[in-house]
Parts: C-alpha cells; sequence; structure tokens
C-alpha cells in the first residue's frame, strides 16, 4: 500500500510540476516568435527600401560666382534622391539630412523644425504624387549666405536607418 500512495503522490507532483514549466516555458517561447515575427517585418522592410543621390549642385557658376538659380534671394543647394527601392517612402519630413565641407558636415533640420533659422531643407516631388519606387524628391537646403567654392558632402538618412552620400564640389 505504502507503494501505491507514494507513487501515486510522485504522479501528481510530475504533472504540477510540468504545468508550471509549461506554463514558463510557453510564454517565452510566444514571445520570441513574435519578436522574430517582427525583426523579420524590419529586415524585409529594410531589404526593400533603397534611396540613391543622383546629383547634387550649389548656385555656384563654374567661376564660383553666385548664381540666383530660382529667384528666391537665397543661396541654396539642390539634390535629387531617387527611391531605388521596391517601397513606398512616407514620412520625407522624418529623413536626417547632413550637409557640409568634406570633413566638417552638420545635421541640416527640416523647415519645420528650423524655427525660421539658417539653414534648413525643404522638399518637392519632381516625378510622381508620393515617394513612390523610381520617383525623384528634389531637397533644397537654404542658406542666409554664398557658401564658398570647395568639396562638399551630402548624407540622406531614412527613417530605417538607410542612407546614401554624396561628395561634389561647387
Amino acid at each position: 500500500m505504502d507503494k501505491v500512495i507514494t507513487t501515486t503522490f510522485m504522479i501528481i507532483i510530475s504533472i504540477v510540476v510540468t504545468l508550471m514549466v509549461s506554463n514558463a516555458v510557453i510564454p517565452a517561447v510566444q514571445s520570441s516568435r513574435d519578436a522574430l515575427i517582427n525583426m523579420s517585418g524590419r529586415l524585409d522592410e529594410r531589404m526593400k527600401s533603397k534611396i540613391a543621390i543622383i546629383h547634387a549642385s550649389g548656385e555656384l557658376d563654374s567661376s564660383a560666382t553666385w548664381q540666383d538659380t530660382n529667384g528666391d534671394g537665397r543661396f541654396d543647394v539642390f539634390a535629387w534622391v531617387k527611391n531605388v527601392g521596391s517601397l513606398r517612402i512616407p514620412a520625407v519630413e522624418a529623413i536626417d539630412v547632413l550637409f557640409g565641407p568634406e570633413g566638417n558636415f552638420v545635421r541640416i533640420p527640416y523647415k519645420d523644425q528650423a524655427a525660421d533659422t539658417f539653414p534648413y531643407w525643404e522638399w518637392q516631388l519632381e516625378n510622381d504624387t508620393r515617394w513612390n519606387p523610381t520617383a525623384t524628391i528634389k531637397i533644397t537646403i537654404k542658406f542666409s549666405a554664398v557658401l564658398p567654392a570647395e568639396r562638399y558632402f551630402l548624407k540622406v538618412v531614412m527613417p530605417n536607418g538607410l542612407d546614401d552620400e554624396y561628395y561634389f564640389g561647387m
């Protein structure tokens, strides 16, 4: 009779321990699965997102003289950035624009964040109504004074961290 009672207690204890372990393990496995699915979605987005800076220039002519090409009375730098990925880029204002002389560049704020101080940047679509794949935006960086003729660095960083950079002289 002792063996039957001991065996019954052992069976009950093993069932309780199994339930406790499964209650601890199943949520951890579920959480890991959700994290993997989330990371897979972000990785898929990064693989399908891509931009390319196709050209950049300032309002200086070949003799380093300012030419107000757009008639706004400000010195501007223009950059054309193409969406070469397969996804639409929704938040253009959320991209980061880094610009300046080679080795001495700074982050340029978007016009709504600049509080009427220079420099700042703004954008317009060139060939679409949204920044869809194959569409190009024109970024205009506005300055309060003419920049000197030298070599410049431009980097555009998307909200998901992908970027492209471009060196040019003016």
